[in-house]
């Protein structure tokens, strides 16, 4: 309720703010940013990288898995019962090990990747800032349900996080 009065009252001040001739606005979408921006494409390599052996660890663990697997139904009719016994416990063993080590991994994962989207995040909202300034921006709205791209300058803040100059400062 209170955030829907805050939206309110922000919508209303907006609207009259809007009728003043120099007032700007701009949106931003961050999920894009996050997605193509040149930091975020490095961060995914980098994070892929520092993962790729671990992840293929877990691949060869459930290769192992599914083999021990295969061979206990293969050879089940020929196995004793403490035999069978023996194999079932050492496959259910390899299936705890992998859904250890596949849930650690996936918790390493996203605590890396949220690191990275963090230091993303700071460097998107410095460039956000410095256009802000620099075209003398009264709002900057991140995350909107409607953009006209008119007032998205999503395309701005890539353009300096890549470190081109900006184009059309002071506009």
């Amino acid at each position: 309720m209170k955030s829907i009065f805050l939206a309110l009252v922000f919508g209303a001040v907006l609207a009259s703010q809007a009728q003043a001739a120099d007032f700007r606005i701009g949106i931003v979408d961050t999920e894009r940013i996050l997605r193509e921006s040149a930091q975020a494409l490095a961060a995914q390599k980098k994070i892929d990288k520092e993962f790729s052996v671990r992840d293929q660890e877990i691949k060869q663990l459930a290769g192992e898995l599914k083999d021990a697997q295969e061979e206990l139904d293969k050879d089940r009719s020929k196995l004793s019962d403490s035999s069978r016994r023996i194999k079932e416990r050492e496959i259910a063993n390899l299936n705890l090990q992998l859904q250890t080590r596949q849930r650690e991994f996936r918790e390493d994962l996203s605590l890396r990747q949220n690191e990275e989207l963090a230091q993303i995040l700071a460097k998107a909202d410095k460039a956000i800032r410095a256009i802000a300034e620099s075209e003398q921006y009264d709002v900057i709205l991140q995350e909107a349900v409607y953009r006209n791209p008119r007032v998205d300058i999503t395309d701005k803040v890539l353009k300096y996080l890549e470190g081109e100059p900006l184009s059309g400062a002071g506009k």
